[in-house]
């Protein structure tokens, strides 16, 4: 499948171009939002990203963006944005994964959709994800979603249907969130940026707890201009432009924070890469390895099965109705609670030790791999053991728990290629209140090793269009 070069288009253009171009009057929001949509029909069947695609519903919403009077303080007016399918979008059910783990229509929107909206952006659709958001690979019974930069891999999970639409140019941006890498798992996997803000940045307000304060809600972008953008949206603060950062002292690290499992030479090169980018952007690095305890990884892990056990009992859920390696997944989560393994005073602990490693180790970041191999194979996953899907997740994308369980901001951003032509990323890690900071590294990177925005034959515009110019 290949989306061929026809009429000029606003698909491609980034988030940034398309909100200029609606602002002073170059285009419509409801041209973009066509655009947008017609490119959705030709691609979407092959990729599987959306679960539900809001046609008349988005035109609509794009025409009152054009009657507004005043689109000046609109950051993201005119912009198509979808939204991760485990968020309330008021008219629309909240799919969560699958259609056992359904919620009935939304009286109204999350409250970052309704940030995004307040914005001026016009919601395509949502986004589909792994089944209570709990792999790192993303189908159901219904559909595999598919990396666009191959079709037989997996664009990550849980946000994987999100990374697949900006991926391919479905979408310029799209929401996604993130409790033990959802983020950015996808983002590395499909050569995009993502960011995980800090605990308490934007609002979480999803779950019954909020999966005991791991996750956190943001965005997947092309460029880091966007990503900036779209995180100072969700967090409702005023836009500011990104300032390269002066010197910094960055810390990396290849050490893996689960035994046994190590970044392969793709991985372990894009760390020496982004090293040299570093330096090149007068930076300063240093060896400097987390500890990371071996009761902080199974600690981790008895978290992550009790969150989804405590989403399924406040949702009403019957185990008997989800996939196997979910039933499996929640009958151990009501284990280890019974068994006093998840207790928020280790998490505590570990947030103590990863804000100290910054001052023991005098470093203002940390570098460290997004992922430990290449993206797994596009399959039913979802008809396989728990195991199976276990032991896949935490061997191919180790590296993001630990940042969640510390509750401390996290950035994914690409540095080049696979030898096998996939992309591949590393993970900036900051202290608490560091994401702009974050971002304005991973701005010096885009500078200085642009990278492909989209994958290869996503999306095709014609020459002289907005969108390549």
């Amino acid at each position: 499948m290949a989306v061929q070069d026809i009429m000029p288009t606003w698909v491609g253009a980034t988030a940034k171009q398309i909100a200029r171009g609606v602002r002073r009057g170059d285009v419509s929001a409801t041209q973009v939002v066509a655009d947008h949509l017609d490119h959705i029909a030709r691609a979407d069947a092959d990729l599987a990203a959306f679960r539900t695609v809001r046609g008349g519903e988005a035109i609509t919403e794009a025409e009152k963006v054009d009657e507004q009077e005043d689109l000046a303080n609109l950051p993201l007016a005119g912009v198509p944005v979808a939204v991760k399918e485990n968020t309330p979008v008021a008219g629309l059910p909240t799919w969560r994964g699958s259609a056992a783990v359904r919620t009935p229509v939304a009286e109204s929107d999350h409250e970052v959709v309704r940030r995004l909206r307040g914005a001026g952006a016009v919601i395509l659709g949502v986004t589909r994800m792994p089944e209570l958001g709990l792999w790192a690979v993303t189908d159901d019974e219904t559909a595999v979603t598919r990396n666009p930069w191959d079709p037989g891999r997996t664009p990550g999970g849980s946000s994987g249907g999100a990374a697949a639409a900006v991926a391919a140019g479905l979408v310029p941006i799209a929401h996604a969130n993130d409790g033990l890498g959802s983020i950015r798992i996808p983002a590395a996997c499909c050569g995009l940026v993502g960011l995980k803000p800090g605990r308490g940045v934007v609002p979480w307000q999803l779950g019954a707890e909020d999966w005991f304060g791991l996750a956190e809600h943001g965005m997947l972008t092309t460029t880091v201009a966007d990503a900036a953008v779209g995180f100072q949206v969700l967090a409702g603060r005023p836009q500011e432009k990104l300032v390269p950062p002066q010197r910094l002292r960055v810390g990396v690290s290849l050490r893996s924070p689960v035994r046994g499992i190590a970044a392969d030479h793709p991985n372990r090169d894009a760390v020496a890469a982004a090293g040299r980018l570093l330096a090149a952007a007068g930076h300063d690095t240093v060896p400097a390895d987390p500890v990371y305890p071996t009761a902080l990884g199974l600690k981790g892990v008895a978290t992550w099965l009790a969150a989804a056990a405590v989403d399924v009992r406040a949702g009403g859920l019957e185990r008997r109705h989800l996939q196997r390696r979910s039933r499996r997944h929640v009958a151990l989560g009501e284990w280890a609670q019974r068994r006093g393994y998840v207790r928020q005073a280790d998490r505590d602990a570990w947030r103590e030790r990863s804000i100290g490693f910054f001052t023991d180790h005098s470093v203002d970041l940390l570098l460290t791999p997004a992922l430990a191999s290449a993206p797994p194979a596009a399959q039913t996953w979802s008809g396989r053991s728990w195991r199976s899907n276990m032991s896949t997740s935490i061997r191919y994308a180790p590296y993001a728990a630990p940042w969640n369980i510390a509750g401390l901001p996290a950035l994914v951003v690409p540095v080049g290629r696979r030898p096998d032509g996939l992309p591949v990323a590393v993970q900036l890690v900051g202290p608490p209140g560091s994401e702009l900071l974050l971002l304005g590294v991973a701005g010096q990177f885009e500078m200085q090793a642009p990278w492909a925005r989209h994958a290869p034959g996503y999306p095709r515009v014609g020459t002289g269009s907005p969108a390549a110019a």
